[in-house]
C-alpha cells in the first residue's frame, strides 16, 4: 500500500509532554463495531477510568511486562560529543545502539559516558549505528542506572529535557523484566485501583513480554508498505498464559491487547491453522497492515500514533483505514492528547 495513505496533519500542541494525573484520568476514545467510516459503528468519548463499565465479564486484558532501562547515554570520544541510544541486547555486555555524531567514531574507539562507564565501539552496522561493548565486570544494568537517562521519544525529548519524573512516569505498573528502550505506553494509564476494579468486574489480566526497541520510533522511509523492513524485537509468552487465553476465547470472552507490543506478541505466537495461542519465545518482525487477518486478538487498547507510522498502519488493519482517519480527525478536533504520554483509544471491531 502507498505509505502516503497513512499520513495526516497533527497540530504540535496535541503532542503530550507529560502524562495525565492520575494516570487513569486520561481520555479514552472507544470505537466499537465494524465499519470503515465515521457514522458506522459506535464512537464514544470516555476516560480510562471508565473501562470496568465498558468491558464485559470474561474479557481478558493482556499487558506487556517489559521494563524500560535508562538506555540513553551521552559521552565523549576524545573531544567529540557522542550520543547513544541502546536498542537491542546482543549478550551480557554488548548492545546494538543508534549513535549520534557517528562520523566521529571508528571501530575500536572507546566512548566515555561518565560515572565510570566506558564502552568500546566494535562493529558499525549498515544503518550507521554500532555494537557497543561495555567494559568492566559490573552488570550493564547497573552501569546504565548510573550513567543513563530514560530514552524518551524524540517528539518529547526534542521539546523538553528528560528529568527525574520520567524515571517513574515512563514506566508501567507491570514493569518487571529489564530490556525495553521504549515504554509499552498504553499500559501507562493503569493504576492498582483500576486493575482491582476491572478484576471485580470479571475482567482477567495476563502478561506477556516484548522488549520494545528504539526502532519503533523510526519513520517508514519506503513509499510502499511492502518495501518496509521492521526491526526485530524479542518477545515471549508462557505456555500456561497461552492456555488461559485460549480458554478465554473458548468461553466467549475477548482477548484485548493493551498496546501494540502485546498484540504483536500474541499474533506472533498464534498458530496459523488453529488460531490458538502457543507458548513462544523468539524474535518477531511481524508487520501488520490493512488486509491482515487477526488470529487471536479481539481488540486493542492503544495510544494515538504518528502519521505514516507502522503503528497507525496496525490500527488501520484492525478497524479500517477510513474509520481510523475519521477517528483521528475526531480526536484532534476534540483536543485529545497524542503519542506516548497522551490519551488512549479502545478498538473493538466485533463490538
Amino acid at each position: 500500500m502507498d505509505v502516503d495513505l497513512f499520513d495526516f496533519d497533527l497540530p504540535p500542541e496535541r503532542i503530550a509532554l507529560r502524562p495525565a494525573v492520575p494516570r487513569d484520568a486520561a481520555r479514552l476514545l472507544v470505537l466499537e463495531g465494524a465499519g470503515p467510516k465515521e457514522g458506522q459503528g459506535v464512537m464514544r468519548d470516555l476516560h480510562v477510568a471508565d473501562l470496568p463499565g465498558v468491558l464485559r465479564p470474561g474479557d481478558c486484558l493482556v499487558f506487556n511486562d517489559t521494563r524500560v532501562i535508562p538506555a540513553q547515554l551521552e559521552g565523549r570520544r576524545g573531544e567529540a560529543r557522542v550520543g547513544a541510544t541502546l536498542h537491542k541486547r546482543i549478550d551480557l555486555r554488548r548492545w546494538q545502539a543508534f549513535v549520534r555524531n557517528a562520523k566521529r567514531v571508528r571501530p575500536g574507539d572507546r566512548i566515555d559516558f561518565g560515572a565510570g562507564v566506558i564502552a568500546l565501539a566494535e562493529a558499525r552496522d549498515e544503518e550507521g549505528g554500532y555494537t557497543l561493548f561495555f567494559e568492566g565486570e559490573e552488570p550493564v544494568e547497573l552501569l546504565l542506572d548510573r550513567a543513563g537517562t530514560m530514552p524518551l521519544p524524540p517528539y518529547i525529548a526534542g521539546k523538553r529535557a528528560v528529568d527525574a519524573r520520567d524515571r517513574e512516569d515512563y514506566q508501567t505498573m507491570f514493569a518487571q523484566k529489564d530490556g525495553a528502550v521504549a515504554a509499552p505506553t498504553a499500559a501507562l494509564h493503569f493504576t492498582p485501583d483500576l486493575i482491582a476494579r476491572l478484576e471485580a468486574a470479571g475482567v482477567a489480566v495476563e502478561k506477556v513480554t516484548l522488549h520494545v526497541g528504539a526502532g519503533t520510533f523510526l519513520p517508514v522511509k519506503a513509499s510502499d508498505t511492502k518495501d518496509h523492513r521492521m526491526h526485530a524485537e524479542w518477545g515471549s509468552i508462557d505456555a500456561a498464559v497461552a492456555d488461559r487465553l485460549n480458554a478465554v476465547r473458548e468461553s466467549g470472552g475477548r482477548v484485548i491487547a493493551v498496546g501494540t507490543t502485546s498484540l504483536r506478541v500474541l499474533e506472533s505466537a498464534a498458530d496459523a491453522e488453529s488460531a490458538r495461542v502457543r507458548g513462544w519465545t523468539g524474535e518477531t518482525r511481524i508487520f501488520i497492515t490493512p488486509g491482515y487477518a487477526f488470529r487471536v486478538v479481539d481488540g486493542l487498547m492503544t495510544n494515538f500514533h504518528l502519521p505514516r507510522s507502522t503503528l497507525f498502519m496496525l490500527v488501520s488493519a484492525m478497524m479500517g483505514l477510513e474509520r481510523m482517519q475519521a477517528a483521528y480527525a475526531h480526536a484532534i478536533a476534540q483536543g485529545y492528547r497524542f503519542y506516548s504520554y497522551g490519551d488512549a483509544s479502545l478498538l473493538l471491531p466485533g463490538g
